[in-house]
Protein backbone atom coordinates (compact mmCIF):
# COMPACT_ATOMS: atom_id res chain seq x y z
CA UNK A 1 0.00 0.00 0.00
CA UNK A 2 1.33 3.50 -1.16
CA UNK A 3 0.56 6.03 1.39
CA UNK A 4 0.84 9.44 -1.30
CA UNK A 5 0.75 12.56 0.87
CA UNK A 6 2.36 14.65 -1.60
CA UNK A 7 -0.46 17.30 -2.67
CA UNK A 8 -3.89 16.91 -2.77
CA UNK A 9 -3.75 16.90 -6.60
CA UNK A 10 -2.95 12.79 -7.06
CA UNK A 11 -6.52 12.19 -6.30
CA UNK A 12 -8.10 10.22 -8.78
CA UNK A 13 -11.99 11.38 -9.82
CA UNK A 14 -14.48 8.84 -7.59
CA UNK A 15 -16.81 6.56 -8.80
CA UNK A 16 -19.72 9.02 -8.84
CA UNK A 17 -17.12 12.06 -10.45
CA UNK A 18 -16.76 9.89 -13.27
CA UNK A 19 -20.11 8.98 -14.16
CA UNK A 20 -21.35 12.66 -13.56
CA UNK A 21 -18.40 13.50 -15.89
CA UNK A 22 -19.78 10.83 -18.84
CA UNK A 23 -23.27 12.32 -18.52
CA UNK A 24 -22.61 16.15 -18.56
CA UNK A 25 -23.99 17.77 -21.43
CA UNK A 26 -21.33 19.94 -23.52
CA UNK A 27 -20.78 22.58 -25.74
CA UNK A 28 -18.03 24.60 -27.30
CA UNK A 29 -17.63 27.11 -24.21
CA UNK A 30 -15.28 29.44 -26.76
CA UNK A 31 -18.69 30.27 -27.78
CA UNK A 32 -20.41 30.73 -24.80
CA UNK A 33 -22.19 27.11 -25.75
CA UNK A 34 -21.56 25.18 -22.94
CA UNK A 35 -24.39 24.36 -20.42
CA UNK A 36 -21.96 22.39 -18.05
CA UNK A 37 -19.49 25.25 -17.49
CA UNK A 38 -22.01 27.82 -17.26
CA UNK A 39 -23.81 25.33 -14.31
CA UNK A 40 -20.71 25.58 -12.82
CA UNK A 41 -19.55 29.50 -13.01
CA UNK A 42 -22.72 30.29 -12.22
CA UNK A 43 -23.20 27.95 -8.99
CA UNK A 44 -19.94 29.47 -7.84
CA UNK A 45 -20.56 32.59 -7.83
CA UNK A 46 -23.68 32.30 -6.28
CA UNK A 47 -22.33 30.64 -3.66
CA UNK A 48 -19.61 33.28 -2.89
CA UNK A 49 -22.18 36.17 -3.77
CA UNK A 50 -20.34 37.66 -7.22
CA UNK A 51 -21.89 38.31 -10.20
CA UNK A 52 -20.05 36.24 -12.53
CA UNK A 53 -17.30 32.89 -12.62
CA UNK A 54 -15.11 31.93 -15.73
CA UNK A 55 -13.64 28.41 -15.69
CA UNK A 56 -10.14 27.73 -16.33
CA UNK A 57 -7.57 25.13 -16.95
CA UNK A 58 -5.99 25.53 -13.47
CA UNK A 59 -4.94 27.99 -10.49
CA UNK A 60 -1.98 29.23 -12.06
CA UNK A 61 -3.91 30.95 -15.13
CA UNK A 62 -6.93 32.27 -12.56
CA UNK A 63 -4.63 33.79 -10.51
CA UNK A 64 -2.53 35.21 -13.77
CA UNK A 65 -5.45 36.61 -15.26
CA UNK A 66 -6.34 38.35 -12.11
CA UNK A 67 -3.17 39.90 -11.70
CA UNK A 68 -3.12 40.84 -15.17
CA UNK A 69 -7.01 42.79 -14.94
CA UNK A 70 -5.69 45.17 -11.81
CA UNK A 71 -1.51 45.36 -12.31
CA UNK A 72 0.75 46.09 -15.23
CA UNK A 73 3.50 47.39 -16.15
CA UNK A 74 4.50 50.73 -13.48
CA UNK A 75 2.42 49.12 -11.20
CA UNK A 76 2.66 47.10 -8.17
CA UNK A 77 1.38 43.77 -6.76
CA UNK A 78 1.37 43.11 -2.73
CA UNK A 79 1.35 39.51 -1.58
CA UNK A 80 3.74 37.80 1.14
CA UNK A 81 7.02 36.41 -0.02
CA UNK A 82 6.16 32.40 0.14
CA UNK A 83 2.84 33.33 -1.90
CA UNK A 84 2.07 30.82 -4.63
CA UNK A 85 1.60 34.02 -7.28
CA UNK A 86 5.12 34.60 -6.39
CA UNK A 87 6.94 31.19 -5.88
CA UNK A 88 4.86 28.72 -8.02
CA UNK A 89 3.60 30.36 -10.65
CA UNK A 90 6.65 30.56 -13.49
CA UNK A 91 7.26 33.65 -13.12
CA UNK A 92 4.17 35.17 -14.43
CA UNK A 93 3.86 38.41 -12.56
CA UNK A 94 6.32 39.45 -15.19
CA UNK A 95 5.67 37.50 -17.67
CA UNK A 96 2.20 38.12 -18.26
CA UNK A 97 1.19 41.33 -16.46
CA UNK A 98 4.97 43.07 -16.60
CA UNK A 99 4.18 44.22 -13.44
CA UNK A 100 6.82 44.34 -10.21
CA UNK A 101 5.91 42.85 -6.81
CA UNK A 102 6.16 44.16 -2.71
CA UNK A 103 7.00 40.97 -1.03
CA UNK A 104 6.00 41.12 2.49
CA UNK A 105 6.70 38.77 5.64
CA UNK A 106 4.19 37.65 7.97
CA UNK A 107 3.99 34.50 10.58
CA UNK A 108 2.70 31.44 8.60
CA UNK A 109 2.23 33.01 5.43
CA UNK A 110 -0.37 35.49 6.55
CA UNK A 111 -0.40 39.73 6.21
CA UNK A 112 -1.79 41.68 8.57
CA UNK A 113 -3.76 45.29 7.75
CA UNK A 114 -0.95 47.40 9.41
CA UNK A 115 1.70 45.78 7.02
CA UNK A 116 -0.02 46.17 3.76
CA UNK A 117 -0.59 49.86 4.76
CA UNK A 118 3.12 50.12 5.14
CA UNK A 119 4.50 48.78 1.89
CA UNK A 120 1.92 50.67 -0.23
CA UNK A 121 4.13 52.88 -2.35
CA UNK A 122 3.70 56.77 -2.27
CA UNK A 123 3.01 59.32 -4.88
CA UNK A 124 6.41 59.21 -6.82
CA UNK A 125 7.83 58.60 -9.88
CA UNK A 126 10.29 56.48 -8.87
CA UNK A 127 8.45 54.27 -7.51
CA UNK A 128 5.78 51.60 -9.49
CA UNK A 129 2.55 52.68 -8.51
CA UNK A 130 0.49 49.73 -5.98
CA UNK A 131 -2.27 48.37 -7.06
CA UNK A 132 -3.16 45.09 -6.13
CA UNK A 133 -2.84 43.09 -2.76
CA UNK A 134 -2.94 39.13 -2.94
CA UNK A 135 -3.57 37.22 -0.35
CA UNK A 136 -3.93 33.36 0.04
CA UNK A 137 -6.03 31.45 1.74
CA UNK A 138 -5.28 28.77 2.81
CA UNK A 139 -1.66 29.34 3.35
CA UNK A 140 0.56 26.32 1.72
CA UNK A 141 3.89 27.51 2.63
CA UNK A 142 2.33 28.09 6.06
CA UNK A 143 1.04 24.76 6.56
CA UNK A 144 -2.27 25.43 5.84
CA UNK A 145 -2.73 28.43 7.46
CA UNK A 146 -6.13 30.31 8.14
CA UNK A 147 -6.97 33.91 7.64
CA UNK A 148 -10.34 34.76 9.79
CA UNK A 149 -12.82 36.88 7.94
CA UNK A 150 -12.29 39.53 10.55
CA UNK A 151 -8.53 39.57 9.30
CA UNK A 152 -9.33 40.21 5.64
CA UNK A 153 -12.19 42.89 6.13
CA UNK A 154 -9.22 44.36 7.92
CA UNK A 155 -7.19 44.66 5.04
CA UNK A 156 -10.61 45.35 2.81
CA UNK A 157 -10.28 48.47 4.37
CA UNK A 158 -6.82 49.31 3.81
CA UNK A 159 -7.28 48.66 -0.04
CA UNK A 160 -10.89 50.45 -0.12
CA UNK A 161 -8.95 53.82 1.53
CA UNK A 162 -5.90 53.49 -0.68
CA UNK A 163 -8.04 52.36 -3.89
CA UNK A 164 -6.23 49.28 -4.17
CA UNK A 165 -7.87 46.11 -5.93
CA UNK A 166 -8.02 42.82 -3.64
CA UNK A 167 -7.57 39.71 -4.92
CA UNK A 168 -7.50 36.33 -3.37
CA UNK A 169 -5.94 32.81 -4.09
CA UNK A 170 -8.47 30.51 -2.90
CA UNK A 171 -6.72 27.25 -4.08
CA UNK A 172 -8.22 25.49 -0.30
CA UNK A 173 -10.56 28.16 0.51
CA UNK A 174 -13.60 25.69 1.50
CA UNK A 175 -10.65 24.00 3.47
CA UNK A 176 -10.50 27.54 5.10
CA UNK A 177 -13.96 27.81 5.30
CA UNK A 178 -14.40 24.42 6.85
CA UNK A 179 -11.76 25.28 9.74
CA UNK A 180 -13.53 28.33 10.26
CA UNK A 181 -17.15 28.32 9.74
CA UNK A 182 -17.42 30.93 7.96
CA UNK A 183 -19.68 31.49 4.63
CA UNK A 184 -18.40 31.76 1.29
CA UNK A 185 -21.17 34.75 0.54
CA UNK A 186 -19.20 36.88 3.06
CA UNK A 187 -15.89 36.08 1.59
CA UNK A 188 -16.90 37.00 -1.73
CA UNK A 189 -18.18 40.47 -0.23
CA UNK A 190 -14.33 41.33 0.64
CA UNK A 191 -12.79 40.42 -2.26
CA UNK A 192 -12.61 42.03 -6.12
CA UNK A 193 -12.00 39.01 -7.55
CA UNK A 194 -11.45 34.77 -6.17
CA UNK A 195 -9.68 31.97 -7.73
CA UNK A 196 -11.48 29.02 -6.37
CA UNK A 197 -9.67 25.71 -6.97
CA UNK A 198 -11.46 22.16 -8.11
CA UNK A 199 -8.50 20.24 -8.59
CA UNK A 200 -7.37 19.88 -4.79
CA UNK A 201 -9.12 19.49 -1.63
CA UNK A 202 -11.99 19.17 -3.69
CA UNK A 203 -10.80 16.29 -5.95
CA UNK A 204 -11.60 17.16 -9.47
CA UNK A 205 -8.99 16.02 -12.42
CA UNK A 206 -8.37 20.05 -13.65
CA UNK A 207 -9.99 23.14 -12.73
CA UNK A 208 -10.28 26.44 -11.36
CA UNK A 209 -13.00 29.30 -11.27
CA UNK A 210 -12.10 33.11 -11.25
CA UNK A 211 -15.04 35.03 -9.90
CA UNK A 212 -15.37 38.61 -10.10
CA UNK A 213 -17.96 41.00 -11.30
CA UNK A 214 -19.44 40.91 -14.43
CA UNK A 215 -17.08 43.38 -16.43
CA UNK A 216 -14.51 42.07 -14.96
CA UNK A 217 -15.45 38.27 -16.24
CA UNK A 218 -15.50 39.58 -19.86
CA UNK A 219 -12.20 41.07 -19.81
CA UNK A 220 -10.53 38.18 -18.20
CA UNK A 221 -12.09 35.93 -21.14
CA UNK A 222 -10.18 38.20 -23.46
CA UNK A 223 -6.95 37.34 -21.28
CA UNK A 224 -8.28 33.90 -21.03
CA UNK A 225 -7.93 33.42 -24.67
CA UNK A 226 -4.68 34.97 -25.10
CA UNK A 227 -3.03 32.69 -22.49
CA UNK A 228 -4.77 29.24 -24.77
CA UNK A 229 -6.96 28.91 -21.73
CA UNK A 230 -10.28 28.84 -23.81
CA UNK A 231 -11.19 25.32 -24.21
CA UNK A 232 -14.23 23.87 -26.16
CA UNK A 233 -16.36 21.04 -24.41
CA UNK A 234 -14.48 21.25 -21.37
CA UNK A 235 -18.14 20.41 -19.46
CA UNK A 236 -16.75 17.04 -18.90
CA UNK A 237 -14.72 18.77 -16.39
CA UNK A 238 -16.92 21.36 -15.35
CA UNK A 239 -19.07 18.89 -14.37
CA UNK A 240 -16.56 16.89 -12.33
CA UNK A 241 -16.58 20.39 -10.37
CA UNK A 242 -20.56 20.50 -9.94
CA UNK A 243 -19.98 17.00 -8.69
CA UNK A 244 -17.35 17.93 -5.90
CA UNK A 245 -19.58 20.86 -4.77
CA UNK A 246 -22.25 18.80 -3.88
CA UNK A 247 -20.17 15.66 -2.32
CA UNK A 248 -16.86 16.98 -1.38
CA UNK A 249 -16.95 20.16 0.52
CA UNK A 250 -18.77 18.40 3.62
CA UNK A 251 -15.87 15.56 3.81
CA UNK A 252 -13.03 18.24 3.67
CA UNK A 253 -13.23 18.04 7.66
CA UNK A 254 -11.96 14.33 7.80
CA UNK A 255 -9.07 15.48 5.73
CA UNK A 256 -8.19 17.65 8.49
CA UNK A 257 -8.51 15.27 11.45
CA UNK A 258 -6.06 12.93 9.51
CA UNK A 259 -3.91 15.81 9.28
CA UNK A 260 -3.66 15.82 12.76
CA UNK A 261 -2.85 12.62 13.14
CA UNK A 262 -0.41 12.52 10.68
CA UNK A 263 1.29 15.40 12.47
CA UNK A 264 1.13 13.63 15.79
CA UNK A 265 3.00 10.85 14.09
CA UNK A 266 5.80 12.41 12.88
CA UNK A 267 6.21 14.93 16.31
CA UNK A 268 7.32 11.48 17.48
CA UNK A 269 10.07 10.67 14.83
CA UNK A 270 13.85 11.40 16.00
CA UNK A 271 14.89 13.58 13.00
CA UNK A 272 11.49 15.54 13.78
CA UNK A 273 12.78 19.69 14.76
CA UNK A 274 9.27 21.66 14.72
CA UNK A 275 5.76 20.69 13.29
CA UNK A 276 3.91 23.46 11.98
CA UNK A 277 0.63 24.18 13.66
CA UNK A 278 -2.37 22.02 11.37
CA UNK A 279 -5.42 23.90 11.32
CA UNK A 280 -5.96 22.62 8.13
CA UNK A 281 -4.94 19.51 5.55
CA UNK A 282 -1.00 20.13 5.34
CA UNK A 283 1.54 19.31 7.55
CA UNK A 284 5.01 20.90 7.22
CA UNK A 285 8.00 19.28 9.48
CA UNK A 286 11.11 20.98 9.89
CA UNK A 287 14.02 18.73 9.93
CA UNK A 288 16.85 18.18 11.99
CA UNK A 289 20.25 16.02 11.37
CA UNK A 290 18.77 14.90 8.13
CA UNK A 291 18.76 16.54 4.86
CA UNK A 292 14.97 16.33 3.15
CA UNK A 293 16.38 14.41 0.40
CA UNK A 294 17.64 11.56 2.53
CA UNK A 295 14.62 11.88 4.87
CA UNK A 296 11.83 11.49 1.43
CA UNK A 297 14.11 8.55 0.71
CA UNK A 298 13.75 6.86 4.08
CA UNK A 299 9.93 7.34 3.66
CA UNK A 300 9.79 6.09 0.44
CA UNK A 301 11.09 2.93 1.23
CA UNK A 302 8.35 2.90 3.59
CA UNK A 303 5.93 3.70 0.89
CA UNK A 304 5.30 6.55 2.26
CA UNK A 305 5.47 9.86 -0.30
CA UNK A 306 5.96 13.39 0.46
CA UNK A 307 7.46 16.34 -0.70
CA UNK A 308 10.61 18.44 0.07
CA UNK A 309 9.37 22.33 0.86
CA UNK A 310 12.41 24.27 2.33
CA UNK A 311 15.85 23.58 2.72
CA UNK A 312 14.92 21.97 6.03
CA UNK A 313 11.50 21.06 5.57
CA UNK A 314 9.13 18.68 4.34
CA UNK A 315 5.35 18.74 3.37
CA UNK A 316 2.89 15.95 3.82
CA UNK A 317 -0.91 16.43 2.19
CA UNK A 318 -3.72 15.04 3.42
CA UNK A 319 -6.90 14.38 0.97
CA UNK A 320 -10.12 11.89 -0.03
CA UNK A 321 -7.70 9.19 -0.98
CA UNK A 322 -5.90 8.94 2.27
CA UNK A 323 -8.50 6.79 4.96
CA UNK A 324 -7.87 6.12 8.64
CA UNK A 325 -5.99 2.89 7.33
CA UNK A 326 -3.32 4.69 5.22
CA UNK A 327 -2.40 6.40 8.73
CA UNK A 328 -2.68 3.14 10.56
CA UNK A 329 -0.34 1.59 8.10
CA UNK A 330 1.52 4.68 8.76
CA UNK A 331 2.27 4.86 11.98
CA UNK A 332 2.99 1.12 12.24
CA UNK A 333 6.07 1.64 9.32
CA UNK A 334 7.33 4.65 11.27
CA UNK A 335 7.46 2.91 14.71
Amino acid sequence: MIIDLRSDTVTKPTKGMLEAMWAAEVGDDVLGEDPSVQALETRLAAMFGMEAGMFCPSGTMSNQIAIKLHAGQHKEVVCHKDSHIYLYEGGGIMANAMASVRLLDGKYGKLSAGTVEEAIQPEDVHAPMTTLVSLENTMNKGGGSVYTLGEVKAIQQVCQAHQLKLHLDGARIFNGLAATGEKAEDWGNVFDTISVCLSKGLGCPVGSVLLGDKAMIHHARRIRKSMGGGMRQVGFMAAAGIYALEHHVGRLEEDHRRAKTVAEILSAQAHTAEVFPVPTNIVIVRLAGISPKEMLAKLDEKGIRAVQFGKDMIRFVTHLDVTDDHLEAMQKRLK
